[in-house]
């Protein structure tokens, strides 16, 4: 069952917007979701929060630049998702145009795990690097760390997950989220790490003089189009810092100033830069590098986001498009075969919903848990066969509960269950032996059932209420797609009662809808529906643009749909 639940737009508030210039349809969408000034909404890159808050990222500038200095070998070890390509991208760029010695090493997911274990420090080891750069992982790498300071390897962690009660001893660890950092924007990407610890060098190599006789300071506005693609990417919560960044971001991808990779991606996926949107990042541009760390090697992705030569960077955007439709047809058979799991499931009634099937592809359970999550709003959890008799598992979870709080509950009442865990409120992964499995079910079920209540399990969706026909035009979407939205800032969702006036199935699962509201005519689409509506109807719904042969129509894009009577 799902709720429709109208935000609360304080009048006041939306008056104000409106007397500073804001469109009114805008003002009554910002008003709802916190935003008391147009100020707010300055993007510009002066308003981004200084590095110099931001808890040693001064004193990695000063390990980077004496590296530097010294001509000393820097190894970055990248994550495997999107968040850590577009991180390791930054790093290698800047520190390259600083002058660095650097070269990366992304681990097989399949092999290695995830984060810097002591293998992959082995495995690093072979490379002689002098200092290893964590970017996107690092802070739960204790035996990693104690591994690297054994072979004498200074290690710099730049990471945003959430810390364990002891941090790793490395020479230094730059995280908005370790104890103590003041910073004020918690929700920073790994990405966004490693941009604010570039600033940082910059500014120490300005300081040094390192950029005198002549030689050119590196503008590092130029990465802004990565660090916006990983922020999205990730679902991090748009903060005001992280809006300025995707925004800074977005708009030097419509104006033609982006990395050739990224260029070649939306040509190979058919979009054009210039109408670059959040949307196009989360769901379109993302999926693609992503693809190659589920599938395949990251090192794939992230050697697209740094080549300069244009033909190598589209030869390398056709190889992930194509791991990408790999990746979706690997998808829809596990999820069909999750689907079957669930009718058979004795506990299908619980909170929390755990999942393995030993033929699920490993690089795919984060996927397949979000889909499974979204159909049957509870926390969910999807393992697949490792090696040596483990399982790797990755969750995602629901408001009301914090995935990787929960993980901790499960792993003090059971010492020993869990092998590895770490994530966020929303997203966690954990490995576990395959023998164990029933009983991590068990806990998992008992602890999702006592920390959730029943109104948690009741899914809502916030809508910004109805939408005056007048504004249902191009120009309306044109504006609302300008506008930097995504997770903690969700795009407007608006809800109507209409008269279905025709229908018919598109591709045996989609809707085509024709629909009146009063005097307005307007088309509409239910993607994947399972129950054809009766003759009036509550939906809710995003207002988007139908691109068909070069003309352009308004379009709904239903989010959710109810019968509210009948013709």
């Amino acid at each position: 069952m799902t709720q429709l639940k109208t935000r609360r737009v304080p009048p006041r508030i939306q008056w104000q917007l409106e007397q500073q210039g804001l469109h009114p349809l805008l003002a009554r969408i910002y008003a709802a979701r916190g935003i008391q000034t147009k100020s707010e909404l300055d993007y510009e890159l002066k308003s981004l929060l200084p590095p110099a808050l931001l808890t040693n990222a001064a004193e990695a500038a000063v390990l980077l630049a004496d590296a530097i200095e010294a001509q000393a070998k820097i190894l970055i070890v990248a994550d495997y998702d999107c968040d850590g390509a577009t991180a390791c991208a930054v790093g290698i760029r800047a520190l390259r145009a600083f002058g660095a010695s650097v070269d990366y090493l992304v681990p097989n997911r399949f092999t290695y795990g995830y984060g810097l274990s002591p293998e992959i420090v082995d495995l690093a080891a072979t490379l002689s690097p002098d200092l290893i750069v964590t970017v996107d992982n690092g802070i739960a790498s204790l035996e990693g760390v104690a591994r690297a300071n054994e072979l004498g390897i200074a290690t710099l962690i730049t990471d945003h997950h959430l810390p364990a009660e002891r941090l790793p001893a490395a020479d230094c660890i730059v995280n908005p989220n370790q104890p103590g950092c003041a910073f004020p924007s918690k929700c920073m990407a790994g990405v966004g790490v490693m941009f604010y610890v570039m600033l940082a060098l910059r500014a120490e190599l300005r300081a040094r003089g390192g950029f005198g006789d002549g030689r050119k300071e590196p503008n590092l506005g130029a990465l802004l189009d990565l660090v916006a693609l990983g922020t999205v990417a990730d679902v991090v919560k748009l903060d005001r810092n992280n809006r300025i960044l995707v925004d800074q971001g977005l708009r030097r991808m419509r104006e033609g100033r982006l990395t050739p990779g990224l260029r070649a991606i939306f040509r190979a996926a058919g979009r054009e830069p210039a109408k670059a949107t959040s949307v196009d990042l989360g769901f379109i541009v993302g999926p693609r590098l992503n693809a190659a760390g589920r599938l395949a090697d990251m090192s794939l992705g992230i050697e697209a986001l740094i080549t300069d030569d244009e033909t190598r960077a589209l030869n390398i955007a056709q190889q992930l498009d194509a791991l990408n439709r790999e990746r979706k047809e690997i998808e829809s058979g596990m999820q069909d075969s999750a689907l079957i799991h669930l009718e058979t499931l004795e506990t299908s009634a619980d909170a929390g919903v755990v999942l393995f099937d030993p033929d699920w592809h490993q690089g795919v359970i984060g996927i397949l848990a979000s889909r499974i999550k979204d159909k049957l709003h509870r926390p969910v959890f999807a393992f697949a066969r490792g090696e040596n008799g483990e399982l790797k598992g990755s969750g995602r979870s629901i408001p009301g509960l914090h995935l990787r709080d929960a993980l901790d509950l499960v792993s003090k009442r059971a010492p020993g269950l869990l092998r590895r865990f770490g994530g966020h409120a929303m997203a966690a992964g954990a490995t576990l032996m395959e023998a164990d499995f029933p009983r991590f079910r068990e806990l998992f079920a008992q602890v999702a059932d006592e920390l959730l209540s029943p109104a948690d399990l009741t899914r809502t969706l916030e809508t910004d209420g109805g939408l005056e026909s007048a504004y249902v035009s191009i120009n309306t979407a044109h504006l609302l797609e300008g506008e930097v939205w995504g997770q903690g800032f969700p795009a407007p969702v608006f809800a109507d009662e209409f008269i279905v006036e025709s229908q018919r199935v598109l591709k045996e699962k989609h809707l085509k809808l024709r629909l009146r509201k009063g005097e307005l005519r307007i088309d509409a689409i239910l993607f994947n529906f399972s129950t054809a509506p009766g003759g009036t109807i509550r939906a809710a719904y995003r207002l988007a643009i139908n691109d068909y042969n070069g003309v352009q129509t308004p379009q709904l894009m239903i989010e959710h749909i109810e019968n509210v009577g009948k013709s």
